[in-house]
This record gives C-alpha cells, structure tokens and sequence, in this order.
C-alpha cells in the first residue's frame, strides 16, 4: 500500500517506521527539516513542505496513493486545513489525528470518519496494564469492551476450554491461544532449545489449554477485571 503520513512527529514518525517494516511504501511530509533527515534513511520518500500549500502536493504521488494520515500534533488549525485539502482527492482514504474535541467536531462535519486519538489511547492502555497487571495487552473495542490478551492461569493447564466455562462463569470469550513452540533445531542440548510464540487459529471447545498459554479475550472490561482478578496466581 502507498501511505503519505503528514506530520513526523513522535507519532508520525513511529507509524512512518512501522508501516515501512511491515512492507508499505510510505511518504512522509514535515515542514521541519530537523524532522525530515530523521527518516530520509529509513522510508521511501521523505519531503519538507508546508502541508497547508495546496499546489505544493502536485510534487507528490497523491493520485496514486491509497491512504493519507494527518498525523499533525501541534497545530489543530493546520491539521485541519491539511485534512480539507486532501479530501479534494476522492481516491484518498484519509485518516485524521484530533487533538481535541472540537476537533472532533469539526472531523465529523468533514465527513473524516477514521479518527485517532494516540494519546488517549496510550492512557488508556496504561491505565487498563496498570489497572489489571496481570494482562499482557489490551485492545479497546469501545468504552465498555476490550481484547485482552492474558497468561493462562496454571489450573488451566491439561483442561479443555468447554469444561472450563468461561462464557458462562465469567462472561468472557476465547478468541484463541497463543502457544509455545519450538523451533526447528539440530541442537540435541535440552538446554538451548528454542521457543516462538504462535497463533494456534481457531479454538474449539475441545482445544486443551497448556502452560504458558497467552488467552486472547473478549469481553466488558469489567468481566475481564473480575476475570484477571479472580485467576490472578492460581
């Protein structure tokens, strides 16, 4: 996919880097230059520009790119003028960072309907690893339900998932298991075996748990609390 990320601070830098390690081609644009030659190593094209000039995008392959992310965390005014001016390409998914509410407001009245709030979604996942220690990630659906990925409780271990009831006892569904594996090795010392971690795929209800299982749950978050409280060291 070709991605244009306007913005290359904290936040836009890190998506820049990401979404180039995982195989997009990225085009990042800041009016910074300090900004720009902390990636012009790292990402396909990188461009100082003022992001508010319209003509200054004939420079860009706008036209053939699939996604525009304003990742602008400075200036509100200037995000939203760069967002106006990219929805002038009806080829362009746009996604949009807000900085406020009226920001939000005003993305909505925009017809921007991928909007993202990085810092309240960093809050909100310390808060959640904080609140519940014992929970590896989260991921929030919405206000009231998340995924969580957590360590199988040891009682677990050699159980089915149907006997252990969790959607009735607690409210919760198993999404799946990420288990333990070893690698392929000619190493015959036990002590230097390796271990990856992988997705099983589908769980059923005769999948058998195993130590060192990661469950990957859905619920409330409540539920999940009571779950990860309940389960905590057992």
């Amino acid at each position: 996919m070709k991605i244009i990320i306007i913005g290359l601070g904290n936040f836009g830098r890190s998506l820049a880097l990401n979404l180039t390690d995982n195989g997009h081609e990225v085009f990042g644009i800041d009016y910074k230059m300090e900004k720009v030659d902390l990636l012009k190593d790292h990402i396909a094209n990188v461009v100082c520009m003022d992001a508010n000039n319209e003509a200054a995008y004939k420079a860009l392959p706008i036209q053939q790119a699939d996604l525009g992310i304003v990742a602008i965390g400075e200036n509100e005014g200037a995000s939203i003028v760069t967002t106006a001016i990219l929805k002038r390409y009806k080829n362009l998914r746009i996604v949009s960072r807000s900085l406020s509410k009226i920001h939000d407001t005003i993305l909505e009245a925009m017809g921007i309907n991928d909007v993202v709030h990085p810092e309240q979604d960093a809050a909100f996942r310390l808060t959640k690893q904080i609140s519940f220690n014992y929970a590896l990630d989260y991921f929030r659906i919405d206000n009231k339900h998340s995924i969580a990925e957590v360590f199988s409780p040891l009682s677990f271990n050699g159980k089915s998932v149907k006997s252990l009831g969790l959607t009735q006892k607690y409210s919760v569904s198993l999404i799946t298991i990420i288990r333990n594996f070893k690698k392929n090795s000619n190493c015959s010392n036990s002590s230097n075996i390796q271990f990856t971690r992988k997705v099983i795929g589908l769980v059923t209800g005769d999948t058998i748990l195993q130590e060192g299982d990661i469950l990957t749950l859905f619920g409330s978050n409540k539920s999940i609390m009571n779950f990860v409280k309940d389960k905590k060291n057992k």
